[in-house]
């Protein structure tokens, strides 16, 4: 009876050594993921610094705008800044979504300024972001996955109890907040005549 008490207490013991080593193991890809992202992000930050410099010597009397596009860069930045890890997706989700936004007036002002659209430097930064989303919208499908799995992991039996004494906590997706992002694009078929 001894020994199959021995057993049962040393096969729990190993069960949850595997659960805590399997948990670890989610955490630190998430944190390297969000890793990932944050790097994308300062790249994109960098760029938008150089585009609006292009913009400016272009653009003299659209001050406003291009303020919008600085201000909201530098809230991005600050905001990936003082997170530096993945406890704030949200709020560099939200910081992120307004850079966006003042980026889509930019894009649009340049079509009032033939010169500017015409500029091979600003057609280079401008194909260099979008490039950039790209690799931005990948880091965050990637992350938002091993979030999805590490959340899974600590909220199903056996590991939640596991979870719980090792004080794992869940993460914040990084999710789109602006709503032209997350809405379907409406197609519209014209009668024709």
């Amino acid at each position: 009876m001894g020994w199959l008490l021995f057993g049962v207490v040393g096969f729990l013991i190993f069960m949850a050594i595997a659960i805590y080593n399997r948990l670890v193991k989610l955490r630190m890809a998430s944190q390297g993921a969000w890793a990932d992202v944050d790097v994308q992000l300062k790249r994109r930050h960098n760029l938008v610094a150089n585009l609006v410099e292009t913009v400016k010597g272009y653009t003299s009397h659209e001050q406003d705008t291009l303020e919008k596009v600085i201000q909201a860069r530098n809230q991005a930045v600050a905001i990936g800044s003082a997170t530096g890890s993945a406890g704030g997706a949200k709020q560099a989700g939200i910081a992120e979504s307004m850079l966006t936004g003042t980026l889509r007036q930019l894009f649009a002002l340049s079509e009032s300024y033939p010169d500017l659209k015409a500029s091979t430097q600003f057609q280079d930064l401008q194909q260099a972001l979008q490039q950039l989303e790209d690799a931005i919208q990948n880091a965050r499908r990637y992350y938002n996955a091993v979030v999805r799995d590490y959340n899974t992991r600590i909220q199903s039996i056996p590991d939640v109890f596991v979870a719980r004494v090792g004080g794992f906590t869940e993460r914040e997706f990084f999710e789109l907040q602006d709503e032209e992002e997350r809405a379907v694009p409406q197609v519209e078929f014209g009668t024709g005549s």
